[in-house]
């Protein structure tokens, strides 16, 4: 896909940047409406498209919040948060969202965002050893 659009769109880019994204709309009309692709039996994408019956939040609703006996930071930019003058990454999903770290061992802590465990933060290390029941990347 990513070189028929640029075959389709950037070869040679267009002459300014209200042409390029005409040839982008164009390339998007064509990739999903009529170009026919295998692995949906030869049909376009937007013949087998069905939108989510859920609705999508403008906003999330507020966190629940933590037991007062657990250390709670916010994420900031980059996906970190600050422990001891130090920072940590957590994830770049979780930015401006408050994490929940349950104290589980010396210097170790249970890391979550509301009832899902991310991991476990070693404070030695400084580094958070993700959940293998998780398969996500930051």
């Amino acid at each position: 896909m990513h070189r028929t659009l640029k075959d389709a769109t950037a070869k040679p880019p267009r002459a300014n940047l209200a042409a390029q994204q005409q040839a982008f709309d164009t390339f998007r009309q064509e990739y999903n409406a009529e170009r026919p692709h295998e692995a949906l039996g030869q049909k376009p994408p937007a013949s087998v498209y069905e939108p989510s019956l859920r609705d999508y939040p403008a906003r999330l609703p507020k966190q629940r919040g933590y037991p007062d006996a657990w250390e709670k930071r916010r994420v900031r930019v980059g996906g970190r948060i600050k422990w001891k003058g130090y920072e940590v990454n957590i994830t770049t999903a979780l930015w401006e969202q408050e994490i929940g770290l349950k104290p589980i061992g010396d210097g170790l802590w249970a890391v979550y965002f509301e009832t899902l465990e991310l991991g476990v933060f070693d404070e030695r290390k400084r580094r958070v050893i993700r959940s293998k029941t998780l398969k996500w990347e930051s």
